[in-house]
């Protein structure tokens, strides 16, 4: 995973060479060993999800989320969306990695998480894990295709639609990666954080949520399938809710 060029809106490709491409992929295999590993011995400790977490994993073996493809109904999507083909660049946060980023964040029973961009559905096991309710809001439909019948196993909800018209009034905790998403995309996330209600908390990937109204707790450096990672834990305050301008 790689942060956003500063290239024009315009250009509609990951702005990566193909050696930095081929380096990417060599390293993402190492974290990959890594990270499921550590994901397992997780979720030893919660044998009833490790069904659904090995039946995203096949899915994922047979149907890689990194190999997108510029097809109709995808150009088709993003257009509909406002958004462009890099956007789509594909990472996750693993369950271990999640359970305690969740944990700092009081996520747990009684809580409600709501993932923007949930890719494959993985993080939403996370916060079942601290026994959360938990909601995963994917663009893509045929991430949500191959991921839904593991994911609502654990007794998440997943659902294809715009995060950036996220219903998020139930929500007590928000993530969302938006490592390749541009600036304009983000400024429309943070439209729609306005409508969480007070004392909801923002987990943002890789860059903090900078705009009024929001009260960052702490800020971390976790492990991604693409490497460590700076998140930030923000709240939201009382005057931000429905205030677009403040």
């Amino acid at each position: 995973m790689t942060e956003p060029s500063s290239s024009p809106p315009e250009q509609d490709d990951y702005g990566m060479s193909l050696p930095a491409l081929v380096v990417l992929r060599i390293s993402i295999v190492f974290i990959e060993l890594f990270t499921r590993l550590g994901d397992v011995l997780v979720l030893l400790r919660r044998p009833r999800l490790l069904p659904p977490y090995l039946g995203l994993w096949l899915r994922e073996v047979r149907v890689s989320p990194y190999r997108l493809k510029r097809s109709f109904e995808t150009t088709r999507v993003l257009q509909a969306s406002g958004q462009i083909f890099k956007e789509l660049m594909y990472g996750e946060m693993p369950v271990h990695t999640g359970v305690w980023l969740f944990w700092k964040a009081g996520l747990g029973r009684g809580s409600r998480l709501v993932d923007l961009g949930a890719g494959r559905g993985r993080t939403l096991l996370a916060a079942r894990w601290l026994g959360a309710e938990a909601q995963g809001v994917e663009l893509m439909q045929h991430h949500v295709d191959l991921a839904r019948k593991s994911v609502e196993k654990a007794g998440a909800q997943f659902l294809v639609g715009d995060a950036t018209r996220a219903d998020l009034q139930d929500a007590t905790h928000v993530f969302t990666n938006w490592t390749a998403l541009t600036p304009r995309t983000r400024a429309r996330l943070v439209e729609r954080f306005r409508t969480c209600r007070p004392g909801t908390r923002i987990l943002t990937v890789t860059r903090p949520v900078e705009a009024p109204g929001f009260t960052v707790l702490s800020k971390h450096r976790l492990l991604f399938t693409w490497g460590l990672e700076h998140v930030w834990i923000h709240e939201v305050r009382d005057s931000v809710v429905g205030d677009s301008t403040n």
